[in-house]
């Protein structure tokens, strides 16, 4: 086994025990902090891929961003166990059932794949692929072909930011 490989295992053991973690929490702050740490595992896993670009949007838009506004929604809120509504041992049990089979699921899909081999038929395409995910490849495509509507988004999101400011300000 290669270091990559035993990486990949490493990573994916550490994505699943904390998507696990996050669902098996009782409270909404840790939850919320292991599925940051889910966040990363995944960011690491397109490292391993080379495609630097989706492990920075990654870390980025999700794990800076949406993570930031779910973590001050929930304190924000206060939720406790009081306001919580106890749920039937019913919903429960097909919530079990459900998850159940979704894991049949995918365990059948894995022995379905698993024979499968993997043929490289063109060296070029395969080069050419694993370019595509490199910063320096996106920021040369972007700002050479797409100079003009990169811009042009630039001054629309100026645009809404300004919108929201002015919405937004309250009357002195």
């Amino acid at each position: 086994m290669t270091l990559a490989e035993i990486t990949f295992y490493f990573l994916s053991v550490l994505t699943i025990v904390s998507a696990a973690a996050v669902v098996l929490s009782n409270k909404p702050i840790t939850s919320i902090l292991f599925l940051i740490f889910a966040f990363f595992c995944v960011a690491s896993h397109f490292l391993l891929l080379s495609a630097e670009f989706l492990a920075f949007v990654q870390i980025i838009v999700y794990a800076g961003a949406i993570m930031v506004l779910f973590l001050f929604v929930v304190m924000l809120l206060n939720l406790n166990k009081n306001i919580e509504p106890y749920k039937p041992i019913l919903f429960r049990t097909g919530a079990v059932i459900c998850g159940g089979l979704l894991m049949l699921l995918i365990i059948g899909a894995l022995k379905k794949t698993a024979g499968m081999d993997m043929v490289v038929v063109d060296e070029e395409l395969l080069q050419t692929t694993i370019q595509a995910g490199k910063v320096k490849t996106l920021g040369k495509v972007l700002f050479d072909e797409y100079l003009l509507p990169f811009e042009v988004v630039s001054v629309l999101f100026l645009s809404a930011i300004v919108g929201a400011v002015i919405l937004g300000k309250k009357d002195i």
